[in-house]
């Protein structure tokens, strides 16, 4: 038996916390809303919903990592997002109930919260200031993504590894250190892809940033000054 993923370290309700962290559930509904968002394992490779479903659910990360990828003209994958923990994600297809412009799939083994039906009508009209957050949070990643498909059609190859950078950046960097750095873990594979560049590409950008002082390259992890 392939091993599993580690159970997550924290609730759902506090995951949601760290999401909006400016807000705080109602004690009252803590109980309700743990009951109703199960976790879900997902092996690596796994599909949790394809391009073109309509799913009933969105979801949390609890653990892992999701790849949010959608089927070009040509077919090739391009990726529009790497979703950790404890970020959200699937909201637009679930809210609409129109086919899914994308498709989510497991990067490693993950594990997703589920936040189907019942409990999305318990934060929307139970949690005071959630569905505003929701909203604030989801409009503010579609930019995002506009940001990265713009990138892709119109701009050289270094704005669009620019872009791409900033966009990873804002996903997953740490805390600005003492001397300015932030480090993000990263592969130039990742780059790759959503800058819809070549490996070879991105790698020479990444040196030559290394070379002009603006970027560290380590295994796995850029330390970067923007």
């Amino acid at each position: 038996m392939p091993p599993q993923p580690s159970p997550p370290t924290r609730s759902a309700v506090d995951a949601l916390r760290a999401n909006f962290p400016e807000l705080r559930p109602p004690g009252a509904l803590t109980g309700r809303l743990e009951a109703l968002l199960p976790c879900r394992a997902l092996p690596a490779g796994r599909v949790l919903f394809a391009q073109g479903q309509s799913p009933k659910a969105f979801y949390m990360v609890a653990g892992g990592e999701i790849e949010a990828r959608f089927a070009a003209l040509d077919g090739r994958m391009s990726v529009l997002e790497h979703v950790r923990a404890p970020r959200l994600f699937g909201l637009a297809a679930f809210v609409t109930g129109k086919p899914s412009r994308y498709e989510a799939a497991a990067r490693v083994d993950s594990r997703v919260w589920v936040i189907g039906e019942p409990a999305y009508r318990l934060l929307m009209d139970d949690w005071p200031g959630f569905a505003r957050a929701l909203m604030r949070e989801f409009a503010e990643r579609f930019e995002g993504n506009l940001r990265l498909l713009e990138a892709a059609r119109h701009l050289s190859a270094p704005d669009r590894f620019a872009v791409a950078l900033r966009q990873l950046a804002s996903e997953r960097a740490g805390p600005v250190d003492a001397e300015g750095w932030r480090e993000l873990r990263a592969t130039q594979a990742e780059l790759a892809q959503l800058a819809h560049l070549s490996r070879q590409t991105v790698n020479q950008l990444l040196r030559a940033e290394q070379d002009q002082g603006r970027l560290r390259l380590r295994y796995g992890r850029i330390a970067w000054k923007g």
